[in-house]
């Protein structure tokens, strides 16, 4: 597992040539508005979106794991603890094929538990925004989809 960190950038490609120099690796992935590092040491996926109406906010936090199983184990473990989730569900997004559940902290950091199974050639949906911007998940009406980051 490692963890994730999915900030919000005004311009990309300057944010790219920065995030490139700091941890000395290319994106992974980089499409129109959007970039996904996998970096190594320190074990990070850093992923960029430009927003500059946000540019320098957090988006996102999450944990990418290897499989399936960790992330129903999570959602698992979140549910009898009581955290609201989104529940699993396999959903695209960022360009990805993904297993995942979503839960919101106290202050309003969204976190993300999520294996990725596929690679995609579209961003994915964006069925639940009204998440991403903060709501609980009982303000929201989950579609099949799940959630999306961005």
């Amino acid at each position: 597992m490692r963890l994730q960190l999915a900030l919000d950038v005004s311009d990309i490609d300057e944010a790219v040539d920065f995030y490139s120099k700091l941890f000395g690796v290319e994106p992974v992935k980089r499409k129109p508005g959007y970039a996904n590092f996998a970096i190594e040491n320190p074990p990070l996926k850093l992923v960029l979106f430009e927003n500059p109406d946000n540019a320098g906010g957090l988006n996102h936090l999450g944990v990418e794991t290897e499989t399936s199983q960790q992330v129903e184990a999570a959602e698992a473990r979140m549910d009898a603890s009581g955290l609201d989730t989104t529940g699993v569900n396999d959903n695209v997004c960022c360009y990805a094929g993904k297993t995942e559940t979503w839960v919101v902290g106290p202050d309003g950091a969204r976190w993300e538990w999520y294996v990725k199974t596929s690679d995609e050639a579209d961003f994915g949906t964006d069925e639940i925004a009204e998440f991403r911007s903060g709501k609980t998940m009982a303000d929201v009406a989950l579609g099949d989809g799940g959630a999306c980051c961005g």
